[in-house]
């Protein structure tokens, strides 16, 4: 399936509703995530990752609450899921924007730790051209 397509959402969205380290961190944790990549070959994809109360979501469309957005390209987002970027680097020279709730983006790290081993998961099925 190809990154960013609604297959690849789709197969997210399982991946995180199975995941019992996303049911554990949406226990302690709560943050709306938006991301937006821009120039991607279906247009602008617009995906979410909510967690609260014990429940984690994965989908397409934005965040609802948004606590925190963030807006990239195509080039760097894949850069990024493919480990050839380094996501801080990117922030650091502006090929990633943050808007919103920076420290509640901080305080939820243990969040995107557990989101990563989901995208592990998914990343081999993945194709990025």
């Amino acid at each position: 399936m190809r990154y960013l397509s609604l297959d690849w959402i789709d197969a997210l969205s399982d991946a995180v509703a199975r995941s019992d380290d996303m049911r554990t961190v949406a226990a302690e944790h709560s943050i709306g995530v938006t991301q937006v990549v821009d120039g991607t070959p279906e247009g602008a994809v617009t995906y979410h990752l909510v967690v609260a109360d014990g429940a984690a979501r994965f989908g397409a469309g934005p965040a609802e609450p948004e606590d925190v957005r963030f807006v990239q390209d195509w080039d760097t987002a894949v850069g990024v899921a493919t480990g050839e970027i380094n996501a801080q680097e990117a922030f650091i020279k502006g090929r990633i924007r943050l808007y919103g709730d920076q420290q509640k983006l901080i305080t939820s790290q243990a969040v995107f730790r557990a989101l990563d081993a989901v995208f592990s998961e998914v990343r081999d099925r993945t194709e990025y051209a």
